[in-house]
Formats: C-alpha cells, structure tokens, sequence
C-alpha cells in the first residue's frame, strides 16, 4: 500500500508560506471590496472577485474560542488551540504561547508573533494583556 504525500503548496498559499519562511505574516485584502482574506486563496469569498492583494496585518486580536489539548509530559505535555479574531476581520486557528493552556481566555488580548517550529515557521500569539 503505498503512502500518499501531500502536494507541496502552490498559488497563493505558496506566497503566504514563502513570507512566512521569511518571518513575515501576511493576509490577503480584496481590491474590489476591502474585506480581509485568511486562509490564502484565488477568489475573495466575500465578493468573487479575483484581484487579492497581500497586506501584513497589525498581529493585534481577540480570543474567540479556546480549548486545552491534554498531552502525557512525556509526549509535550499539555497545549491550547485558538481561534483568534484579527484586527482586520479574518479568524485564524494557532495557539497562545507563554502562558498556561489553561490560563487562555475568550476575549483575551493577543499579539501575532512568528516563530521558528524545526524546519518552518510558524503564526502563533502572546497575551497582550487585558481584554479586547
């Protein structure tokens, strides 16, 4: 039985990876209707229309919804996942780093932040301090 791999990014989510690569978050802004695009793609899903440009957000968000991941110590222990409302109106999955899994709150202030995870980078957030 032989193993499928997946097929390596291209189009848009090949720009947003290459930024990425080199520590820059970047989302993509509609110039036909101003809406903010996340996750990278050809058509705004907001209007249809196909002229996508790359902007870099303000990093600034929002706790949406968070859950606690349980890990056995030995396997990396506990971690949060996300979802995080931007300043600009998309909502990313990621995790907030530097506090406990358990301490991430809904409404809670975050900051976008780039980090190296082995042999790519990645998006996550830090608290801000505060509420939204």
């Amino acid at each position: 039985m032989s193993q499928s791999t997946a097929a390596p990014p291209a189009g848009p989510e090949k720009h947003y990876h290459d930024q990425l690569a080199q520590g820059r978050f970047q989302i993509q802004r509609c110039q036909a209707c101003a809406q903010a695009v996340f996750y990278p793609r050809m058509i705004c899903p907001h209007c249809g229309a196909d002229r996508l440009d790359w902007i870099t957000p303000s990093g600034k968000g929002t706790i949406y919804s968070t859950t606690v991941v349980r890990r056995k110590a030995e396997h990396g222990g506990d971690y949060n996942v996300a979802l995080v409302d931007l300043e600009e109106g998309v909502r990313m999955m990621s995790r907030v780093d530097g506090i406990a899994p358990g301490a991430v709150a809904i409404g809670m202030a975050v900051q976008a932040h780039v980090i190296d995870a082995g042999d790519s980078k990645l998006v996550v957030f830090k608290h801000a301090g505060g509420r939204a």
